[in-house]
């Protein structure tokens, strides 16, 4: 593939994570691992470092910057708990990954879209109505270390950045809501907290080449605002709907893969 085609193939994987991070309000990292394999022809392993390089530029802000002037805020706590549960699972989850084979992390991606998609549809609204929590600004420290720790260790083992966990873990089990469930999310796309976990996988050579990187990088920065405008002119209803219906086929596709 020559250094034209890759750039090329790269801008296409960027946009297309670009805008499903903006619109789901998630890190791009599961559709870059998926449109690594599909569009570049990767291997797993470099899908997922390729992918967690990617996200170590503040390709997000644009994203965070719709979801704030729409009126979504985030208390700075939630954001220093997740934080040093993301830097813990991270380097955790980048060495785990060196260890096992291509179809064993193949098979937990799968298991571990399959999760959240239960998560959300499973999600129970309260019997006023409403499926959000009460006091944000009082949600207990340890769930959201918990949070972002499961969304360090599944961004480094499997290279998807930890977006998804981070978004159902607030908007499904500490009914938050969703638009303000995928800013956070969003925020930790700006905030390089994958870096350990990226820089294992950089350290082994398991990323594409340069040409390709730079055009992820270009599509993200367009795909994620872009993305960001769409969610933001939905309901919460739509957005768990189309999140739901996105994820079923990121996992669909991995368990073809996986099969093959």
């Amino acid at each position: 593939m020559s250094g034209i085609t890759e750039l090329l193939a790269g801008a296409g994987v960027g946009l297309i994570g670009g805008l499903t991070s903006g619109f789901m309000g998630t890190s791009p990292g599961g559709g870059l691992v998926i449109f690594c394999v599909l569009l570049l022809g990767a291997e797993q392993h470099v899908a997922q470092g390729t992918s967690l390089i990617a996200q170590v530029p503040p390709t997000g802000l644009a994203g965070v910057r719709r979801y704030w002037q729409s009126g979504n805020r985030s208390p700075l706590q939630w954001i220093v708990w997740i934080g040093i549960g993301f830097l813990v699972g991270g380097a955790g989850g980048g060495y785990a990954a060196a260890a096992v084979s291509d179809s064993v992390l193949q098979w937990t991606y799968v298991v571990y879209l399959v999760a959240l998609i239960a998560a959300l549809i499973l999600r129970r609204e309260r019997k006023d109505g409403s499926n959000e929590a009460g006091n944000l600004g009082e949600l207990p420290w340890l769930p959201l270390f918990f949070i972002g720790t499961l969304a360090g260790f599944s961004s480094g083992f499997m290279g998807i950045g930890g977006g998804l966990a981070i978004t159902v873990g607030l908007a499904a089990g500490l009914r938050v809501p969703q638009h303000q469930a995928q800013l956070v999310s969003l925020i930790f796309s700006v905030i390089p907290t994958n870096i350990l976990a990226a820089w294992i996988y950089w350290s082994k050579g398991l990323m594409v080449g340069w040409p390709a990187i730079i055009g992820i990088l270009a599509g993200l920065w367009i795909g994620t605002d872009l993305g960001a405008r769409m969610a933001n002119g939905v309901s919460k209803t739509v957005l768990r709907r189309v999140m739901i219906g996105l994820v079923s086929l990121m996992a669909i596709y991995m368990a073809t893969k996986a099969l093959s």
